[in-house]
């Protein structure tokens, strides 16, 4: 293909589809870098990884690191989780927005970048996926109404913290119903007065079949709900009050004593058929810096 036709390509491909700025799909991708490589995994992520891997893809407008320090990976929920074993694996946490309606022209790309990548050894190898997948935006509820930022922000307004909640259900039915009710009620009793200013949900899509053998197939695809809670207060200086609790969203009333009860398992919702499966707090990274490898383990 010569220089011309290719040019003229992307004039093409810029002229037609969606082009809005809502974040119809997320990459969210949990990792925790390999004992002894720390420093060497956050300078590849910060210096190669997140631009060419990640920013300078199509349609994937807006991202934002991540990071959990080992004080912050001792709050998390519950002891056994489904998501990280142990709980406290992955301590760094990436999470991107692509443009509605463009996930699969995104994702042809991103398959075809990451081969090339990993064939030029621009892939660091001593890291694992602790979770990692594609996801549809679901909704947004917010705090302020019409008066913070909106979920298009998210990434780029300068957060303090951010929350990490997986939650899986016994089917798709359980799904939807839990969906509602958090949007329509437990949601908004819980922001209000809090210190996060807004919960994005999505739930997972498959990873394609010609994705990078590091990266497991996505679980949950019908029964799993992803929330990204973004907020205003480091989350060590409200933990207790505010999110120590969360194993317990979508049970009861979303009063906050959720929880108190007895004979309750760990993160299993009084109705039966749903389970919060992580709930891991963290803060943004410092871009170009190794600013927190040092607090990791």
């Amino acid at each position: 293909m010569s220089e011309e036709t290719r040019s003229d390509t992307y004039a093409e491909l810029a002229s037609v589809g969606p082009y809005g700025v809502r974040p119809g799909h997320a990459l969210i991708t949990m990792v925790e870098p390999h004992p002894g490589h720390e420093h060497a995994y956050n300078r590849w992520y910060e210096d190669d990884h997140y631009y060419a891997g990640a920013m300078a893809m199509p349609w994937m407008f807006a991202g934002r690191r991540w990071v959990a320090t080992r004080e912050l990976q001792e709050l998390r929920r519950p002891e056994k989780s489904a998501v990280a074993r142990p709980v406290t694996a992955g301590c760094y946490l990436s999470t991107y927005w692509i443009t509605e309606g463009r996930y699969d022209e995104h994702m042809k790309w991103t398959v075809g970048i990451n081969k090339r990548l990993n064939h030029d050894g621009r892939v660091h190898q001593e890291r694992t996926h602790v979770f990692t997948s594609f996801q549809d935006h679901e909704a947004t509820v917010y705090r302020d109404g019409a008066a913070g930022p909106r979920d298009v922000h998210a990434l780029d307004h300068p957060y303090a913290g951010l929350v990490l909640q997986v939650v899986d259900t016994e089917n798709p039915d359980r799904r939807a119903a839990l969906l509602d009710r958090l949007v329509t009620r437990d949601l908004p009793h819980r922001l209000a007065g809090s210190p996060a200013a807004m919960v994005t949900i999505f739930r997972p899509t498959p990873l394609p079949g010609d994705r990078m053998t590091y990266v497991k197939q996505v679980e949950g695809v019908d029964t799993r709900l992803t929330l990204l809670w973004f907020l205003d207060q480091d989350p060590r200086t409200c933990w207790t009050h505010h999110f120590a609790d969360l194993e317990w969203l979508g049970d009861g009333d979303g009063d906050g004593d959720e929880g108190a009860g007895e004979g309750r398992g760990a993160g299993t919702d009084r109705g039966a058929g749903v389970r919060v499966e992580l709930v891991a707090p963290f803060i943004p990274t410092v871009p170009g810096t190794d600013r927190y490898v040092d607090e990791l383990r």
